[in-house]
């Protein structure tokens, strides 16, 4: 397997310390949504709950149709009949925390186009007559694209989120797969939905922490964390400040040991 490219790696690695160093202004943010693949004429999914947890004290704010609902007095099996009046509220007081925080990061997991990510909430927004507030892409890391180009391409198989899960021992408790949501949107089980989402928050921030630590257990090795190539391993080497030391040390105490001998 191909090792992460050196500076990629570095950048990635850079990216979550700033992230860690100012965690109080730092979230990591999911969201839970209707099937992808069974919408009407191409029809955007309905959105049924955002989770924006706290990088730092793992406060964490909630949106959920089923909370709007139950504000509304609407009954559980009613939902779907008001649904897009309860989506619009959500999304107009997602949009409202969002505001509070203009100038805060945000940690994802592959939430980068229209299909799934901060563009398709806005799109949603949107076509309920809302007016998004726009977050800058600079203000955006997704972790899933960060632990690729620090462990590179192959350090977990597919379904990732899962795989490195199961590699790390964090158990998936209300965490629902793609399809179990799918199924979940399509019983009305917005509750089991909204914790998932939660649950997800949770071990997106669990996964950011240990990779920043350099605790996180991957199937990349330790040649292939250093580039796969000699070359690379050099170049490593060469910008280890802890190896240079020794290395810097070992040559004093070398050079000592020559002095003395001649002496």
């Amino acid at each position: 397997m191909a090792g992460p490219s050196p500076e990629k790696q570095r950048r990635a690695r850079e990216i979550l310390a700033g992230l860690f160093a100012d965690s109080r202004n730092a979230s990591v943010i999911h969201y839970s949504c209707e099937s992808f693949n069974e919408r009407p004429e191409g029809a955007s999914p309905r959105i049924t709950s955002i989770a924006v947890r706290n990088l730092d004290d793992a406060q964490t704010a909630s949106f959920s149709i089923h909370q709007v609902a139950e504000r509304e007095k609407v009954a559980p099996m009613d939902i779907a009949g008001s649904y897009d009046r309860l989506e619009r509220q959500m999304l107009d007081e997602f949009y409202a925390h969002i505001g509070q925080y203009r100038s805060r990061s945000y940690v994802h997991w592959n939430m980068r186009d229209i299909n799934f990510g901060f563009a398709a909430i806005e799109h949603r927004h949107r076509v309920l007559g809302g007016t998004p507030l726009v977050v800058e892409d600079a203000r955006k890391s997704d972790l899933s694209r960060l632990l690729i180009d620090i462990y590179g391409v192959g350090y977990t198989p597919h379904p990732r989120l899962e795989t490195i899960m199961a590699q790390n021992d964090i158990k998936p408790l209300d965490f629902m797969t793609g399809k179990e949501e799918a199924a979940a949107f399509d019983c009305g089980d917005y509750v089991g939905l909204h914790r998932s989402t939660l649950r997800k928050v949770d071990i997106i921030a669990n996964l950011a922490e240990r990779a920043h630590r350099r605790h996180l257990r991957t199937r990349t090795t330790w040649w292939e964390m250093r580039g796969g190539t000699i070359a690379n391993v050099v170049h490593w080497a060469a910008d280890n400040k802890l190896l240079a030391l020794v290395a810097g040390l070992a040559s004093i105490a070398g050079l000592a040991i020559a002095i003395y001998t001649l002496t």
